[in-house]
């Protein structure tokens, strides 16, 4: 029984590890494409550059937290957890701080939800086009 349970073990571990992976890596992609996206946009003038590239990367993160909360199921001794934990609240606290700026940087350029659609942010990309837009007081 000790064995079977052995072997169960090795196995959901290398399913963890893997999953683990796998998360990373689509982080890694939507890190990258943003700042692609970003370089590009630099080069082209476009508008809300900044704000797509905060977007992408607070996106990035998020896949990034993801893959270290599923290390914390397969992690063994308790200095690993403290720094897992450490890294997870980094990474926590660079979110936080994109996410403030993205708010900041909306606020300042005064955006419609018309205008955040236009955008096409990977956080407003999925935003309905059937959807009426809402107006600001006064309009």
């Amino acid at each position: 029984m000790e064995q079977v349970l052995e072997v169960i073990s090795k196995y959901f571990d290398l399913i963890v590890e893997y999953l683990i992976m796998l998360v990373e890596f689509v982080g890694i992609v939507i890190l990258v494409y943003a700042i692609v996206s970003a370089v590009i946009g630099l080069f082209k003038r476009q508008q809300h550059v900044r704000l797509k590239l905060a977007e992408g990367i607070a996106l990035s993160l998020e896949f990034k937290m993801g893959g270290e909360l599923l290390r914390t199921v397969i992690v063994r001794e308790w200095n690993e957890l403290l720094i897992l934990g450490a890294i997870i609240l980094l990474r926590a606290a660079l979110t936080f701080l994109i996410q403030w700026e993205i708010k900041i940087e909306r606020k300042n350029g005064n955006l419609t939800d018309v205008e955040l659609k236009d955008i096409k942010t990977p956080l407003t990309q999925d935003l309905d086009e059937n959807k009426p837009s809402r107006k600001k007081k006064g309009e």
